[in-house]
Formats: structure tokens, C-alpha cells, sequence
């Protein structure tokens, strides 16, 4: 039996490329919630090509309802809403997931990418884990390696393939679009992209063995946000102190605490922000 767990994510789903494309509620959201539901469909199709006994997805993205249910591919199943213990790769702590899917990922805050950022839109200009730059397919790669599931497939833009590269590199990329700015890319037409994504889970199916679990820690966790006042809110929680004006920073002995102390912390940060000064 091959189990594949797809986490899904909206804004590097094809045709995404500014705010409203992925805030849900609004007009354009409803229009992209298609595009992203046919990426994930594609890779579903590609992975039950490539011999998978049963995928599960995933809703990765803000209220964790944007995936639309009634299109889904009715071989899958979906875990959809909040809150989930692991986040955007509930599902993996189970024992019997062979490999994980990013699909519609996107790069980190503070670097290149279509629609950048690390779990909150804006706030935080940068991550590191033990001094390395991190995006969330960087923290979301470092826990599921602690259940011994590979990262097999990662799609999103050209910038979040370069990025899988360094956490993933055995993994398969497909690009939906390239990047041009924050909020500009040239895209594919979702036909197109459908059958990129497809034939990479294909062919990706094949990496999906599960190995010895990775225990890689301690992991030290650096957050530096753009307002001295956010670093003091994320110290109300145990082990976070300050290293910088704007920058705070915790331990923790595996990543699984890792990313439970990061989801604590941006709650509050993200309680902090005032509409108008941030």
C-alpha cells in the first residue's frame, strides 16, 4: 500500500498572483479557487498513475475551505478546516503516509517569489532555522522528515522550485508560473499546468518510500518582523526571547515543537498588528 499525503497551498496555485486571488471571500478567490482545485486534482491523477493506493489532501491554506469538495477527484479524500496539530502537514503523524506533495507552495518571507511570505501575508520579513534562510516547505520538509516521509512533489512558481531544491532536491518541481514581481508572473493556462503536475506526480510516485525518521535537532528558530512592538508580543510566549530590536528567537529539541511554538508565535504577533500602522 502507497499513501500519499498532498499539502496544499493557494498562492503558488496556477493563474495566483496577487492578494485577492487568495483572500477568501472576494470575487477573484472564487475564480482561483478552480485553478487551485485543478492543480491539486492533477496531482491526485498523477499520483494513482504512478501506482498510489490512496491519497489524502490536505488544506494548507489561510481558513484551511478554499479546495473546492464537489470537484475534487473522487479517488482522494480531503481534510479541510482548523485547527490541526501539525498545520499544513496534518495527517503526517500517523505512520502510514509514504511520501508528501507541496502543491501550490510558494518561496519565504523576504526573498523573491510570487506572493512571498511565511505563515502570516506580511509582519515577518524573515525566518531561519539554525541559521538557515527558511520558507514553509523549509519548516514543513524539517517535520515530516522526523516521521521518515520524503518530500516527493513541489509545485508553485519557478522561485519555490529553486527553493525545494535546497530542502528537497530529489524531489520533482513543476513550475505553474514564473516570477516578476510580488505580485506579477507570467503564467501557463491551467490545461497546461494540469498535465505538468500530473505527469512530475507520476513519475514522482516512485520516491515515495518512507525511511528511519530524521531526529536532526535542537533547532534554533529566528523570526525578524517590520515593527519593534510584533518581537515584543511574540516574547509572551515561554522560551521565545529577543536577539535583535526587531528579531526574536526560541530552541526546541525536535521539529515538531519546532513548528507548534512558530504557530503560537505568529497567532500572537498576528493579534498585535493594528489595521492602519501594522
Amino acid at each position: 500500500m502507497v499513501k500519499i499525503l498532498i499539502s496544499a497551498d493557494m498562492e503558488g496555485a496556477t493563474g495566483v498572483t496577487w492578494p485577492a486571488d487568495v483572500l477568501p471571500g472576494s470575487e477573484q478567490w472564487q475564480r482561483c479557487r478552480h485553478m487551485f482545485t485543478s492543480d491539486v486534482n492533477a496531482a491526485i491523477a498523477g499520483f494513482f498513475d504512478g501506482g498510489a493506493d490512496e491519497v489524502l489532501v490536505n488544506e494548507a491554506h489561510w481558513t484551511m475551505r478554499n479546495l473546492l469538495l464537489e470537484k475534487l477527484d473522487e479517488r482522494a479524500q480531503m481534510l479541510t478546516g482548523r485547527h490541526k496539530d501539525l498545520s499544513m502537514v496534518e495527517g503526517v503523524q500517523h505512520g502510514d503516509v509514504d511520501g508528501i506533495a507541496f502543491v501550490g507552495y510558494h518561496t519565504g518571507a523576504g526573498t523573491e517569489g510570487v506572493l512571498a511570505h511565511t505563515y502570516l501575508a506580511n509582519s515577518i520579513t524573515g525566518v531561519w532555522v539554525n541559521g538557515d534562510a527558511a520558507s514553509e516547505g523549509r519548516l514543513n520538509a524539517l517535520v515530516v522528515a522526523e516521521y521518515g516521509v520524503p518530500v516527493i512533489l513541489v509545485t508553485g512558481d519557478d522561485r519555490t522550485g529553486d527553493d525545494a531544491r535546497g530542502y528537497a532536491p530529489q524531489a520533482r518541481t513543476v513550475a505553474v508560473k514564473d516570477y516578476v514581481s510580488r505580485y506579477a508572473a507570467v503564467c501557463r493556462p491551467p490545461a497546461r499546468t494540469a498535465a505538468d503536475i500530473r505527469a512530475a506526480a507520476k513519475a514522482a510516485t516512485v520516491l515515495a518510500v518512507c525511511h528511519e525518521p530524521v531526529q536532526a535537532g535542537p533547532f534554533t528558530i529566528e523570526l525578524e518582523f517590520d515593527a519593534v512592538h510584533l518581537a515584543g508580543a511574540a516574547t509572551v510566549v515561554p522560551g521565545v526571547a529577543r536577539t535583535g530590536e526587531r528579531r526574536v528567537g526560541y530552541t526546541s529539541p525536535t521539529m515538531y515543537e519546532g513548528i507548534r511554538a512558530f504557530k503560537a508565535v505568529t497567532t500572537l504577533v498576528s493579534a498585535a498588528v493594528e489595521e492602519q500602522y501594522g
